[in-house]
């Protein structure tokens, strides 16, 4: 594959799914485009199709191909003008106490039983409940080699883990799992703080976070990091938090 990543893009191949239900509105049928998983995919390539609304799960790439439905928009945050609320700065501050530390992607005890923990607590209601090991070493460990598990503990005590992706240009947040006995911590908010001071301490312009749908409860959060970029209609445009 060339090394430049436009002419790669023109030469890899993708692949549609059939339509199934969308895992994420009601009454919904999705479409889903993956980049061949046989190809070789480098970073710069990877990191192209990440500014073009892709992302990742294992080892698969893909992005939302729906010809009848624009609900799922990649976002991502602008992180050297980065804002925080008054929330934000009270569970930054409450949370100086942890200790964080980034490590190569692994599937131990330790991480499995704080995802299990997490998986039951969080989405009992999901297909990815009850947590099973192999799912986690599929989803979580395999896949690339920019991968990186952020460990956030308190005197020891695993509390959260952020699997990310080390991109060029950028971040990208892939999955996060932490401790639901900790509520009071806000490790979710947490994680993407830190994230958006990681991104700005390795001079990188932006902090993926996946995609977002308006009518998705559970995503809403993701307009509370501003300035906040959507990748609608091939480009990136600013997203008010007030959007929804």
């Amino acid at each position: 594959m060339s090394t430049d990543p436009d002419t790669a893009l023109a030469t890899l191949r993708f692949y549609t799914t059939p339509a199934h239900a969308c895992s994420y509105l009601a009454n919904h049928q999705a479409i889903t485009l993956f980049a061949d998983p046989g190809a070789e995919i480098n970073t710069r390539t990877y990191t192209t199709l990440s500014a073009h609304g892709f992302r990742r799960s294992g080892a698969h790439i893909y992005r939302p191909h729906c010809q009848a439905c624009k609900a799922c928009v990649p976002v991502r945050v602008v992180v050297s003008k980065a804002r925080y609320n008054r929330r934000q700065k009270r569970i930054w501050n409450k949370n100086q106490d942890l200790s964080v530390a980034s490590l190569t992607p692994q599937l131990t005890d330790e991480y499995f039983d704080l995802y299990a923990r997490y998986i039951a607590a969080r989405h009992a209601d999901g297909d990815m409940y009850p947590a099973d090991r192999q799912q986690f070493q599929s989803f979580l460990v395999e896949g690339r080699a920019e991968a990186r598990f952020v460990e956030f503990r308190l005197a020891g005590k695993l509390l959260a883990v952020a699997v990310i992706d080390e991109l060029d240009d950028a971040l990208s947040a892939i999955y996060t799992f932490f401790e639901p006995q900790q509520a009071q911590r806000s490790l979710g908010t947490h994680v993407v703080l830190w994230l958006i001071r990681e991104t700005a301490r390795q001079q990188k312009p932006w902090l993926y976070l996946g995609y977002w749908i308006r009518e998705c409860q559970k995503m809403s959060y993701k307009t509370d990091y501003q300035p906040l970029e959507g990748y609608m209609d091939d480009r990136w445009i600013s997203l008010p938090a007030d959007t929804q």
